[in-house]
């Protein structure tokens, strides 16, 4: 091999592959493309106000939300039901766990709440479960309401959410 072989320039551009085209990549302000992009929070858009962090403690799924009327807790229920899962009431005056006897790790004050009558096995229908919801708040309306929902296949709890919270 001679030294001439490689020694010889290459025709055409030094760069092999894809070439970016900025102006398509980012578009302008101006351009029609970039409003349509953009998101607007206008007149158009209402949000619901959700959970208030100030001098408010924290609960469990949907606690966020605003009471829940008879109809969306049926709803709840159903879809419990469906899934095969035992409803279950639960009820506490303080209903959030806290720390007051012990600080061990993992030991927590009112990670179990006091059970209304027992699971409701066989419930067929929500109506029952939400006739049992008023008499638990006729008898203790100062307390925090929960339902659960308990898989008797996995032996777990797979739901639950807050009903009631006293004003």
């Amino acid at each position: 091999m001679s030294a001439g072989i490689f020694a010889s320039p290459i025709a055409g551009s030094g760069f092999v592959g894809l070439k970016t085209n900025v102006s398509k990549l980012v578009p302008t302000n101006g351009s029609i493309s970039w409003s349509r992009k953009t998101v607007s929070n206008g007149s158009r858009t209402h949000c619901m106000k959700t959970w208030n962090p100030i001098n408010n403690k924290k609960f469990e799924t949907l606690s966020y939300l605003p009471p829940l009327s008879d109809d969306s807790i049926a709803k709840e229920i159903d879809y419990m039901m469906k899934k095969g899962w035992i409803p279950c009431l639960e009820f506490d005056e303080v209903g959030a766990v806290h720390r007051e006897n012990s600080s061990i790790p993992g030991y927590y004050d009112g990670r179990y709440w006091t059970l209304w009558k027992l699971p409701m096995f066989g419930c067929n229908d929500s109506s029952q479960v939400l006739k049992e919801i008023h008499e638990c708040k006729k008898a203790y309306p100062n307390a925090y309401i929960r339902c659960l929902a308990f898989d008797n296949k996995h032996q777990a709890q797979c739901m639950s959410f807050v009903i009631h919270k006293p004003n």
